[in-house]
C-alpha cells in the first residue's frame, strides 16, 4: 500500500506547507521509526490487548471494530443460514430425484447465479427494486429520528434487499456443493445396503445421505461464519451497509494501517477457531473420521 496515511488525514495543502506538524504526528503515531521496530511495538501492544489508534477515525481500533461487527453479524448470519438450509435442501432433493424436471431446473439457474459477480448481483437488484420500483430504500441502516419499534422495522427494512442478496448468492453455491456430495454418497455401498434392507426413500435420504452429504458443506458453513467478520465488501459498499466490508474498504482508501491489521487479526482468529470447531463437527458426524 503505497502512499502516506498523513496525506490523506491532514489533506495536500496542510501536508506540503507544514512539516513540521506532519513530523510531529508520525512520531506520535510511531510512523517515523524502522519497519521492523514498528511490527515489535505492534506485537507488544497485542500482548496488551492494545489494538491501536485509528488514523481516520481518531478512535481506539477495537472500538471501532466493535461496532462495525455487530452490523455485519446482523446481516451475514441469517444469510449463511438461510442459504445454507435451503441450498443443502434443493441439493439433497434435486439430485435423489437424478434427471428430474426439478433437478434440471435448479441446477441450471442456482449455477447461473453462481456465476454472477455477487456485488453486479447487489447492484442489478438496487437498481430493479430499489430505484425503479422503490420497494426498498437505497442505502444505509436506517432512518435517523426513529426509535424503539419503529426502528427496528425500519432497519428488518433496509437489510431486505442485501440480505435476499446474499441468502440467493449462498443457495446457489451451497446447493452446487450439496449436490455433488450426494452423488458421490449414493455410490456408497451402505447405501446399497440400506436400500437392500428395504428402507425408504425418506429415511435413506434423510437418515444417511445427509449426514455424510453434509460434511463438506460444514467446511464451507464454518469457513463463512470465520469470513464473516470481514464482512461481504463490495456488497457492503453497494448498499451502503455499514459493517466490517465497508469499514476494510475505507481503512484501505484512507491508508488506515491500524484498522486493516485490527481488521485481518480478527478474520485470521475467526478462521482458525471456526477450523477448529469444523474438526470437532466432522468426528461427530463420520465415525469414520473418529476410527482413523
Amino acid at each position: 500500500m503505497p502512499g502516506d496515511p498523513l496525506l490523506h488525514l491532514l489533506g495536500e495543502e496542510l501536508y506540503y506547507s507544514v512539516p513540521d506538524l506532519v513530523e510531529e504526528l508520525k512520531a506520535k503515531y510511531g510512523l517515523n521509526k524502522p519497519l521492523y521496530e514498528q511490527y515489535l511495538i505492534y506485537l507488544v501492544n497485542l500482548l496488551h490487548f492494545n489494538w491501536g489508534c485509528s488514523f481516520h477515525y481518531m478512535q481506539p481500533v477495537f472500538d471501532i471494530i466493535v461496532l462495525r461487527l455487530k452490523w455485519t453479524l446482523f446481516l451475514l448470519v441469517p444469510s449463511v443460514l438461510l442459504g445454507s438450509a435451503i441450498g443443502m435442501f434443493l441439493g439433497l432433493i434435486a439430485r435423489w430425484k437424478s434427471g428430474s424436471k426439478l433437478d434440471i431446473e435448479s441446477a441450471l439457474t442456482l449455477l447461473f447465479v453462481y456465476s454472477m459477480p455477487h456485488y453486479w448481483l447487489a447492484m442489478l437488484s438496487l437498481l430493479i427494486f430499489a430505484f425503479h420500483l422503490k420497494l426498498f430504500p437505497l442505502g444505509g441502516v436506517y432512518h435517523s429520528g426513529l426509535e424503539g419499534f419503529s426502528k427496528l422495522a425500519d432497519i428488518l427494512w433496509h437489510m431486505c434487499l442485501p440480505l435476499a442478496v446474499l441468502s440467493f448468492f449462498n443457495t446457489s453455491y451451497k446447493y452446487l456443493i450439496v449436490r455433488n456430495s450426494v452423488i458421490h454418497v449414493l455410490e456408497e455401498e451402505f447405501i446399497l445396503t440400506a436400500m437392500a434392507k428395504g428402507l425408504d426413500d425418506q429415511t435413506i435420504l434423510f437418515k444417511h445421505v445427509l449426514r455424510i452429504a453434509s460434511l463438506p458443506l460444514l467446511t464451507i458453513v464454518t469457513l463463512d461464519f470465520g469470513f464473516m467478520v470481514s464482512g461481504t465488501l463490495l456488497v457492503e459498499v453497494v448498499f451502503s451497509w455499514p459493517g466490517m466490508g465497508a469499514l476494510i474498504y475505507d481503512a484501505i482508501t484512507a491508508k488506515d494501517y491500524p484498522v486493516l491489521q485490527g481488521c485481518f487479526l480478527l478474520v485470521t482468529l475467526c478462521v482458525l477457531v471456526a477450523n477448529f470447531l469444523a474438526d470437532i463437527c466432522y468426528t461427530i458426524l463420520d465415525p469414520r473420521v473418529r476410527m482413523e
